[in-house]
């Protein structure tokens, strides 16, 4: 674990051993990878110092030196404040991860909507004080919930979409499919892509985007003839759950747009369990997303056994 404070506008890290094979140039460009722009902007602006002076940009890291910089300037929201009283799963100076109920939006679609996610997590920084720019790394279907991850300043948010695209996010759902899965576990690599017969619906398409998603059954359920199971993605495929089990011929329960039956009011899907290593801290985090208490579709599960 990586000692850190925040000391106002400033974040501070005290370097420890492993960082020491590395110059500041080198460190901020190869091991965190900040982007040449954000990295320019901060040489600049002054906005990086060892032990409270102006570093020497090719001398390698000291143990137990004090690495700073400036993540944390007030920034304009990049979306109006919604009041929503927001499920905090986690949070720190430089993340946050909302458990997202069913039927809302993760991010504004339009400029005139205001009732999302996004808006809530600005009202939630708003009413702490805290003037950054928040923003969404991944997105869920309006009618999934669960865990969303978002960053608090700019540098976060650039480490974080790297990790995400590199698979060092890890998201687990929860789903229920039609039908008694055969095999216990599986993995499903079909690239998918738009279905030109209709405005929202994907398909799988050989010249769609790749898309993999691995699945395993945790309990069979043959009095309402369909299969608990846990999916992990590779990519982040709009709707490539739904899409991949459908194609399956294990379509989700209540997601009628890719032929479940109605026998929920939205697709029987949640996304359950995020996991990171911390990109500042370094610790490990899991974060689970309780189950909203008012649906039932998952109600016996114990959500924090997946």
């Amino acid at each position: 674990m990586v000692v850190t404070r925040k000391i106002g506008t400033w974040f501070e890290a005290i370097v420890p051993e492993h960082w020491t094979a590395y110059t500041v140039d080198e460190f901020l460009r190869s091991y965190w990878q900040i982007p040449k722009k954000q990295l320019h902007e901060f040489r600049m602006n002054n906005s990086i110092a060892i032990n409270g002076k102006q570093p020497q940009w090719n001398a390698k890291l000291e143990k137990g030196s004090r690495l700073s910089l400036e993540f944390f300037k007030p920034e304009h929201f990049s979306a109006d404040p919604y009041y929503f009283p927001t499920d905090v799963l986690y949070e720190d100076d430089h993340l946050l991860v909302l458990n997202k109920p069913a039927r809302m939006d993760t991010h504004p679609n339009s400029p005139d909507q205001a009732n999302t996610l996004l808006n809530a997590a600005v009202f939630h920084m708003q009413s702490q004080g805290q003037e950054l720019d928040i923003r969404h790394i991944h997105r869920l279907d309006r009618h999934t919930s669960g865990a969303v991850l978002f960053s608090k300043h700019k540098t976060a948010g650039a480490i974080l979409d790297r990790m995400l695209k590199e698979r060092e996010v890890k998201r687990t759902y929860l789903a229920k499919a039609e039908g008694l899965i055969k095999q216990k576990k599986g993995k499903i690599d079909k690239p998918i892509g738009k279905d030109r017969h209709h405005p929202t619906r994907r398909r799988v398409s050989s010249g769609g985007q790749s898309a993999v998603t691995h699945y395993e059954v945790i309990q069979k359920l043959p009095q309402e003839q369909r299969t608990l199971i846990t999916c992990k993605l590779d990519t982040g495929r709009t709707h490539q759950i739904r899409v991949h089990l459908s194609d399956m011929g294990y379509p989700l329960a209540g997601d009628v747009l890719y032929g479940g039956s109605p026998v929920y009011s939205r697709q029987a899907l949640h996304a359950a369990k995020l996991e990171l290593i911390h990109p500042f801290t370094e610790e490990k985090i899991t974060v689970h997303a309780p189950f909203p208490e008012q649906e039932t579709i998952f109600k016996d599960v114990d959500i924090y056994s997946i």
